[in-house]
């Protein structure tokens, strides 16, 4: 009946309730709390992994981050990777590179077809992963402006002796290798060797080429036949003059010396 006992209940309740309350807000945001940091922690874990690679041998790993080179990585085995950074696998092992048939034009004019084999490797990672946009094709870019150059210098075939033609391949490899490897240097790639193993004239003058190539040829055979038969001739009518077989004035020398090389050129054409 006391209304002090009945205030006193009230208020002991009433704080009983707060406190109560209280307790369960606290138990909440702790749980919150220890879920936010197992998620980062879980995310944490998650990126580091993503940042695992294997390195293989001859090869390498290229970083990047923003369109800048950030270091290359060439260790073998297990390696970890700045995950927040872009990477790509570089090939850094010996490589042969062989070309299509490429159109040319020789000292002479005449248009050709050659095909190079080209022996390189990627020697600076940074200009080859950024310098161009792709090595293959910027090595072959440089091979096809280098070989231009070189065959417009000489002709295929000399049809007059003395010429230094393209048939001469160590003279010509060596000027190929040298143009390749200073272009090529530009984008980390170095150049070994450069070979054409293919040097034939375009089809639409082949033909043409083919008959001159043996009209030229045969000229050459009957230069030397008749060189041939000139000094054959020379020896022998020394030789009667010499042992007092004949004599001979300056006319009649002369008329033995053709009679000789005709007969001696007529047999010789004519045994084959």
């Amino acid at each position: 009946g006391d209304p002090r006992a009945l205030g006193g209940g009230a208020g002991r309740a009433g704080v009983g309730g707060r406190v109560g309350g209280g307790g369960a807000e606290g138990a909440e945001s702790g749980g919150a709390v220890a879920w936010v940091l197992a998620a980062g922690a879980g995310a944490v874990t998650a990126v580091s992994l993503g940042g695992l690679a294997r390195g293989r041998t001859g090869w390498a790993w290229v970083q990047g981050r923003f369109g800048r080179y950030r270091g290359t990585v060439r260790r073998t085995g297990l390696v970890w990777l700045n995950p927040l950074a872009g990477r790509c696998r570089m090939d850094l092992r010996l490589r042969h590179w062989r070309s299509a048939p490429l159109p040319a034009v020789d000292a002479d004019g005449v248009a050709v077809e050659v095909m190079l084999h080209v022996v390189w490797r990627v020697a600076d990672t940074a200009r080859a992963a950024h310098a161009v946009d792709d090595v293959v094709r910027h090595l072959g870019e440089c091979a096809e402006a280098a070989l231009a150059r070189v065959v417009s210098r000489r002709p295929v075939d000399a049809f007059r002796p003395g010429v230094p033609t393209l048939r001469h391949t160590e003279a010509v490899a060596e000027e190929l290798t040298g143009l390749v490897a200073g272009a090529a240097a530009v984008a980390g790639l170095q150049v070994f060797a450069v070979q054409p193993v293919r040097i034939a004239y375009a089809p639409e003058v082949a033909e043409a080429m083919r008959r001159r190539r043996l009209a030229a040829l045969d000229a050459l055979h009957r230069d030397a036949l008749l060189a041939e038969a000139v000094d054959a001739v020379e020896e022998t009518v020394r030789r009667l003059t010499a042992r007092g077989l004949v004599e001979l004035d300056a006319y009649e020398h002369k008329a033995l010396v053709r009679d000789l090389t005709v007969a001696f050129c007529t047999g010789r054409t004519a045994g084959g």
